[in-house]
């Protein structure tokens, strides 16, 4: 069995990455790093206006209580910076360790007189041919051209075992930093430095490059929006207080502002896209765009493979027939015997399942003679101590012991014809002449498949199997692994025209490819999953690439895509519901010495303006590290529809939202004035 391991992480202590993380949360508060987070700005922006009046004279502030409200307001932003710098933490320490292997490499590119210099392999090209020999790093991504070769991808995808290589069909496609460990092979080079597939992992786990989405993009509209809303509203108080016959402290005025803009979700935002975009990366997904991980959060329609994504992909015994007249032993015993010298996927698959079933004495290797399979002969089998045992497709094995179709046992042909109706393959197993009965050969659902199926179509995503068998074929494996449709005798046309159709209905619709015939639907899928080990043709047309090629990895993308938008909508409707709860808890409290008859509303009996404040900014800013471990962990989807999905969050996240100022503002009052801090 292949060891499978994930990415290389770097031995980097967790006490080093918080150490890294909090050193980064000082680097970031340069305003030229916070612009791309205008909450946290204005937040700066306040600090910096309170520290400046903490040492103006004359204050109506206690010094000692503005000074304790601008370093809250400092704490603020430093949540925030490490709660973002954390989360880029744990990619970077990824990101070096997969930079270590690219460091000093060089390749043999050949010039055109056919000869090949050394040059190192940053300098190369898209469209420059590189020799790669046995124990060589491959320079960088490209197609074979020449050759076949086994390549070691272990340090890309943690597979241990190595896979062929060869110029042609659907396996030309090679990685960068993957090392040949057998022959040679000549590549063409397709992409430019900064390109490859390992750059764009790097960049993709340090965060360097990741464009904000256009979900993250409205989001910040709208938190722009309701921090001119809030500003708006603490401007016009003051003029209020001054025709009451009051005034408000303009410290009080800033730090009301804070509490009240959405700086919890403001704070958080950044985190949770790049611990998103992690957890994409732990999946050894490359995506090319934060789009493709959103629009996979939003998917309806799934359009998967049926070979190595709902089956196995090769054939396994799955019962067998005995003839009439024959034991289940004698049969068991003649199958498995024929089976020994098949080295096919299939003929394996037998010997297991036999020896599980019938466990007997097998004979040594050299103590038979084996028939390996053949094409040509459509049998295999052995002879052994003076007896010729076969097994092989009907109609060979049939002519091999010279017996015509109509001269079977009814019993046995029926069984046959069942076998083939319901999609499988039947084989015939015969001892010396002798018919011992048949074999079921099946395309094997993969086990636990039809309860992902289950919890996608809760999550309200619909299922679409795409096989190249007929439909009768088809239709009997679509059943047992509990897909919603199916498209038969798929050719690319097909695929192409109902992803149209699909999305002509509003639908989004993802799908999963490694041939170049899989290039179009690939491309105008919204989200085009393409395997590693697939053609570049199909890598160029994705906007995922999966580095295990593993095509049920798609489901995971589609979790990762909906756990990050469910984080982002949770928090958010969390940070607004905080605002609203700490208006109503705080202005009362705030007018109650300029309107006496306001102390009624101040329902949480905050000691003082004062402690109400800084109650408001301490919490304010606590909050903040509180969720840091939600936002990188990401909220869980549960397998239910969208509707209960939403109500569960409201009263969650929104109730949440509202209940939680009260308590922890009123708990923090109380700690501060015991301790003679407010």
């Amino acid at each position: 069995m292949n060891a499978k391991t994930e990415i290389p992480a770097a031995p980097t202590k967790p006490r080093s990455q918080w150490q890294a993380a909090l050193i980064q949360a000082f680097v970031k508060l340069d305003p030229r790093q916070l612009v791309r987070s205008p909450v946290m700005l204005v937040v700066e922006l306040t600090a910096i206006f309170t520290t400046v009046l903490c040492g103006l004279p004359g204050q109506p502030v206690p010094t000692f209580i503005a000074v304790q409200i601008a370093l809250w307001l400092w704490f603020t932003v430093l949540f925030a910076n490490f709660a973002e710098a954390l989360a880029e933490g744990r990619g970077k320490a990824r990101a070096d360790s997969l930079r270590a292997g690219t460091q000093g490499l060089f390749a043999r590119r050949r010039l055109h007189n056919g000869t090949f210099e050394t040059v190192p392999a940053a300098s190369l090209r898209k469209g420059e041919v590189v020799r790669v020999e046995v124990g060589e790093l491959i320079p960088g991504d490209g197609e074979v051209i020449e050759g076949i070769a086994a390549v070691n991808e272990a340090a890309i995808t943690g597979e241990s075992a190595p896979v062929i290589r060869e110029s042609g069909g659907d396996r030309s496609a090679v990685t960068g930093n993957t090392r040949v460990v057998s022959d040679w092979l000549l590549v063409r080079i397709s992409v430019n430095p900064g390109e490859s597939t390992l750059d764009r992992m790097i960049a993709l786990v340090e965060g360097a490059k990741r464009q904000k989405t256009p979900n993250e993009v409205a989001l910040d509209i709208l938190l722009i929006g309701l921090t001119l809303i809030f500003l708006l509203v603490v401007v016009t108080l003051q003029p209020f207080a001054i025709y009451s016959g009051g005034a408000l402290p303009l410290v009080f005025l800033v730090a009301l502002l804070v509490t009240l803009i959405p700086t919890t979700i403001g704070g958080l935002l950044s985190a949770i896209g790049i611990a998103g975009m992690d957890r994409l990366v732990r999946l050894n997904v490359i995506a090319k765009s934060g789009r493709a991980v959103e629009a996979a959060g939003d998917v309806h329609v799934l359009l998967l493979d049926k070979t190595g994504t709902i089956t196995f992909g090769n054939r396994r015994c799955s019962a067998l027939f005995a003839a009439p007249g024959v034991t289940g032993k004698d049969l068991a015993e003649g199958a498995l015997l024929a089976s020994l010298a098949d080295d096919t996927p299939e003929g394996k698959s037998i010997v297991e399942y036999l020896r599980g079933l019938h466990p007997m004495q097998e004979p040594a290797r050299d103590a038979v003679v084996a028939i390996p399979f053949s094409a040509e002969t459509r049998l295999s089998g052995v002879d052994y101590n003076g007896r010729i045992y076969r097994k092989g497709a009907v109609d060979a094995l049939l002519a091999f012991i010279g017996m015509q179709r109509r001269e079977m046992p009814a019993v046995l042909s029926r069984e046959i014809d069942k076998i083939a109706q319901s999609g499988g393959t039947p084989l015939l197993v015969c001892a010396d002449g002798k018919l011992l009965g048949a074999i079921h050969l099946k395309d094997v659902v993969k086990p636990g498949i039809r309860e992902r199926f289950a919890e996608l179509r809760q999550l309200g995503i619909r299922t679409v199997m795409v096989t190249g068998d007929n439909p009768l074929t088809a239709a009997a494996i679509a059943a047992e692994a509990g897909v919603d449709d199916v498209i038969a005798e798929a050719t690319p046309e097909k695929k192409l025209a109902r992803i149209r159709a699909e999305q002509a209905d509003g639908k989004m619709v993802a799908m999963c490819g490694d041939g170049a015939n899989d290039a179009p639907a690939l491309a105008q899928a919204d989200v085009g999953m393409a395997m590693n080990d697939g053609t570049q043709a199909a890598r160029e047309a994705a906007n995922l690439v999966d580095l295990d090629s593993d095509p049920t990895k798609l489901l995971d993308v589609v979790q990762v895509g909906k756990e990050l938008l469910v984080t982002r909508g949770a928090l958010t409707t969390f940070s607004i519901a905080n605002d609203v709860a700490k208006y109503f808890a705080i202005l009362p409290a705030l007018f109650t010495s300029i309107y006496p008859q306001l102390g009624v509303l101040n329902v949480m009996h905050l000691q003082s303006p004062q402690s109400a404040i800084l109650s408001a900014i301490v919490f304010n800013a606590l909050i903040i590290i509180a969720l840091v471990p939600l936002a990188l962990r990401g909220v869980r989807v549960e397998a239910v529809d969208a509707a209960s999905l939403l109500r569960r969050n409201l009263l969650i996240y929104g109730l949440g939202g509202l209940v939680a100022p009260f308590i922890g503002i009123k708990l923090i009052d109380l700690l501060l004035t015991s301790l003679g801090l407010a």
